[in-house]
């Protein structure tokens, strides 16, 4: 099974860059399953309905989050609905939505955790103990693919959870810090593993929020309200996960950078 993960994709542009590239990147590495990251989708920042449709109908089959999940109330009762849309598993127990989904490709059954790391980020419950704790449910077990999205800001966490999960899952992909990260690879016991996917969106940004505010508020120390870039050429930034749909492991792993007009 081939799966393909798509890094964070950031405001209208790299919503519009999604759909322009999505179909093509899909038919090109024979894709099963597409799983993006869409928690700063919206024109702003965090996700909305609106904007998870967009992403649903640009061809993906999952759509993970963040630590901007929740900058937009109007996303609270979408995450209830039926849909394929994750926020972090180790938020508080009665925050709105879910942090795993079940489903099935053909025959092959298929979990996706959405994880959301503590270092220098917001106190959550522990990533390692929330994994644990979902590894170990009846229904999940049964699961021969299990993917983990794992939304973190320390690189040193985010390969401590992919060692800690080696051969339990098929697939740890970091995401959040919106820079690819050139370390893929098949960890001893059979996981993929990359660092994180990087971004969709503006490539002449920093992190895609517009590059004089960046600079401003880093040079002068004052705050200001970022603004994500629209205009210009834009990048996605993705990895394909080649697993074996008997044992769930990955058996190769392909990173990739596209340029597109928009």
């Amino acid at each position: 099974m081939k799966v393909l993960t798509i890094g964070d994709v950031v405001g209208n542009c790299g919503c519009r860059c999604l759909k322009q590239s999505l179909s093509r990147l899909k038919i090109e590495n024979n894709i099963d399953l597409t799983i993006v990251n869409g928690e700063n989708s919206a024109a702003g920042n965090g996700i909305t309905p609106d904007s998870a449709e967009y992403i649903f109908s640009s061809g993906a089959d999952v759509i993970t989050g963040g630590n901007h999940t929740f900058r937009r109330y109007t996303i609270f009762d979408y995450l209830k609905k039926p849909l394929n849309i994750l926020r972090p598993a180790n938020y508080p127990k009665n925050t709105p939505g879910k942090g795993f989904v079940k489903f099935k490709i053909g025959r092959i059954e298929i979990c996706v955790i959405n994880l959301i790391g503590t270092n220098y980020l917001e106190s959550m419950a522990c990533p390692f103990e929330t994994l644990d704790n979902i590894l170990y449910k009846n229904e999940i077990s049964s699961c021969s693919i299990k993917i983990v999205d794992f939304h973190a800001e320390a690189t040193s966490e985010k390969r401590a959870l992919g060692f800690f999960a080696d051969g339990r899952v098929s697939v740890v992909f970091g995401t959040h810090t919106h820079v690819q990260t050139s370390d893929e690879e098949i960890l001893p016991r059979g996981t993929g593993y990359i660092t994180d996917l990087g971004m969709t969106g503006v490539a002449n940004s920093v992190l895609g929020v517009k590059t004089e505010i960046s600079i401003k508020r880093m040079k002068n120390k004052i705050p200001l309200k970022f603004e994500q870039s629209e205009e210009g050429i834009c990048k996605i930034e993705c990895a394909v996960f080649d697993i074996n749909e008997n044992n769930g492991k990955t058996v190769d792993i392909k990173r990739i950078r596209l340029y597109e007009k928009i």
